[in-house]
């Protein structure tokens, strides 16, 4: 066996969403009061692990989430705008009625003609692409030792699809990705050997949310997605 080196793929914890806006790349929305929490809990478990190097998403909620690991640690996070969230058509669109919304603006059902690619959407190929690079300058930076990068529920969640051979198309409520979860890429040298998965954080995660294509802490729950 090679040099092992563990690259971790962390999803930002809750945000402060009332209005259940999809707010993929939009500045201006933050962790929530559980949402810190949930950053100190990721801290409080991996805090004590042999991770040299970090990276972050430029937005504020992932730089957000890093920040109490980055200070357990003593780093200074990259921030590297491959890990960025997916662009996406129904950006700054009232999700809260979940999928009731297109009955409501069917006039949105016309970004929806081709879900392998996506069309109403940055292509899965290409996210895969862009965070596979990020990944690998962490294992480059970490050699011997372990990296985390705070990213999204979608980016991280097309990669394991791309490292995993397996099929781009899915439904939002089935990825493997809850707030704050961990998406852990295991090399042997430069091959990648292993993805795991864990929830530190999942215990604070109310029921309900846990399957959300993204966060609304702060909105009813009745108007969750």
């Amino acid at each position: 066996m090679g040099e092992q080196t563990t690259v971790h793929l962390l999803r930002h914890g809750e945000v402060h969403n009332p209005q259940g806006v999809l707010y993929g790349r939009r500045d201006g929305f933050h962790l929530s009061d559980l949402g810190h929490t949930m950053a100190r809990r990721i801290a409080e478990t991996i805090g004590d692990r042999d991770i040299v190097h970090m990276r972050s998403s430029p937005l504020e909620r992932a730089q957000e989430t890093g920040a109490p690991l980055a200070a357990v640690r003593g780093l200074t996070p990259v921030i590297d705008p491959r890990v960025i969230e997916s662009s996406n058509k129904f950006e700054g669109i009232n999700f809260s009625g979940g999928a009731a919304t297109f009955l409501r603006r069917p006039g949105l059902l016309r970004h929806m003609y081709n879900p392998l690619k996506p069309s109403w959407g940055e292509p899965y190929d290409e996210i895969a692409g862009r965070m596979v690079a990020a990944i690998h300058d962490a294992r480059d930076a970490a050699r011997g030792h372990e990296a985390v990068i705070v990213s999204h529920q979608l980016p991280i969640w097309t990669t394991r699809l791309f490292l995993e051979k397996r099929s781009y198309l899915h439904h939002p409520k089935a990825r493997q990705c809850t707030l704050c979860s961990l998406t852990s890429v295991v090399f042997d040298d430069d091959r990648m050997v292993q993805v795991r998965y864990s929830e530190p954080a999942g215990d604070l995660i109310p029921v309900g949310d846990r399957s959300a294509p993204f966060s609304a802490g702060g909105a009813p729950r009745e108007d969750r997605p």
